[in-house]
């Protein structure tokens, strides 16, 4: 494992303590290596202040600083260049104001997620996204890897429901953007332009977002599709009717037929004749109500192959892609077609909006050319592949893709928000 070469000595542990106490500098545990670098120091300020305060010390000293929420998707994206210090959001963990008239909640990024939408399920409201982990992910995470879930095809993504954030830039400035108010067109577009950006832009330290109220009732159908062409015939012709669904995805594996699942929020008095348009559309292939829990089969994909729930976490490659919904039949022949020459086993998870998950089980050697020739063939057809997760034996991968033509302007913002590359660098698209 290697080490940081930036400076770690007492005068710079002093420095930080200065800035935070000297409580919350220490040493990192081997387990908290990032990309096989293991930092000096990991450093908890309690304010955003002292976030600013850090980080410019940090960038007068040309160290490398990787922020870090939970640590959820911390492995996500290229291996860091350089990880001198991490700079833990932990202590900023708490919900400031819930203007539950409003519709608006403004939270410190640290706060997990699950953490929020209790706070939130006090007024019956919540934010309506479910992503990965919510238990550990926190908002300024979830914000920098964009991950929503099933939930955005009815709700929008993140950057529809971010409303204003407050950022920590690398030459110590707080920059602020938005406001409380769900119409808030003035300034600089900062939630927008930090929303995946991988914390490569700055560090959120907090954000305003709009919520939506809880539903009466929710309910959950699944529906077997016998083959590829009829699974896209439903998904097209639920896309297409008045059905009020709050979320849909495909649940798809090596040599298994794919089952859809619908997600339905409403009251006792109309979630039936939501059922029944479903039923007409699906006659005879729906398996009836599930229990929810298949809303959980994200997650699962990141466990080993029996996707028990006291599985182990998996060895295996994770992908994410995106396509058009009417391209997701051809997607997982392709996936199917690929995965049978190379011997590999495989699972996935695609969501109505076309945007999906894919877990492939195989020896590593066969890994690089997989994943090469599945994203040759997704990107020919205008969709995208990123990888991940790798196994070990794998790496050396191209993680992002191809950028296309959005590369300049990228690392032109970049050059901008932090010349130095002070955060996460070498992390985001093109090695940014």
């Amino acid at each position: 494992m290697a080490s940081s070469s930036a400076v770690n000595s007492s005068l710079l542990r002093e420095q930080l303590s200065a800035l935070t106490g000297s409580e919350y500098v220490r040493r990192p545990r081997s387990a908290e290596a990032i990309g096989g670098i293991l930092p000096a120091w990991i450093v908890t300020p309690g304010s955003e202040q002292e976030v600013a305060s850090v980080l410019h010390l940090a960038n007068e000293m040309d160290l490398a600083v990787i922020p870090r929420g939970g640590g959820s998707k911390l492995a996500w994206g290229n291996p860091p260049r350089g990880a001198d210090l991490v700079l833990s959001l932990e202590r900023l963990n708490r919900v400031e104001e819930h203007a539950w008239a409003d519709l608006t909640v403004t939270v410190q990024a640290g706060c997990t997620i699950e953490s929020l939408q209790q706070t939130l399920a006090l007024h019956k409201q919540r934010l309506a996204i479910d992503p990965l982990w919510p238990h550990r992910a926190t908002v300024g995470g979830v914000l920098s890897a964009n991950d929503t879930g099933a939930m955005r095809l009815c709700f929008g993504a993140l950057r529809d429901l971010v409303i204003g954030i407050t950022l920590a830039l690398p030459d110590g400035t707080l920059a602020k953007s938005g406001g409380k108010v769900v119409k808030n067109v003035a300034g600089y577009d900062l939630p927008k332009l930090t929303t995946g950006a991988g914390g490569t832009l700055g560090v959120i330290t907090r954000a305003i977002f709009r919520v939506h109220p809880l539903p009466a009732k929710t309910q959950t159908l699944s529906i077997r599709a016998e083959t590829l062409n009829g699974m896209q015939r439903l998904i097209l012709a639920l896309l297409g009717s008045n059905v009020a669904f709050s979320a849909i995805q495909v649940r798809a594996a090596s040599a298994s037929v794919p089952v859809i699942d619908v997600a339905l929020e409403g009251t006792d008095a109309g979630l039936p004749s939501q059922v029944d348009r479903i039923q007409g559309l699906a006659s005879p292939a729906l398996a009836g109500p599930e229990d929810g829990s298949v809303w959980a089969a994200r997650e699962r994909l990141w466990l080993a192959e029996s996707g028990a729930a006291n599985a182990g976490p998996s060895d295996g490659a994770v992908v994410k892609i995106s396509v058009i919904p009417s391209a997701i039949q051809n997607t997982l022949a392709m996936v199917e077609r690929s995965s049978a020459a190379h011997r590999a086993a495989w699972r996935a998870v695609i969501q109505g909006t076309g945007i999906g998950w894919i877990s492939l089980e195989a020896d590593a050697a066969h890994f690089p050319e997989l994943l090469e020739q599945l994203r040759t063939e997704i990107e020919g057809e205008g969709g995208s592949l990123v990888v991940q997760r790798l196994p070990f034996g794998a790496q050396g991968l191209d993680v992002w893709g191809n950028p296309g033509d959005a590369l300049p302007l990228m690392r032109a913002l970049k050059d901008q928000f932090d010349p130095k590359s002070t955060l996460n660098p070498g992390r985001y698209v093109g090695g940014i």
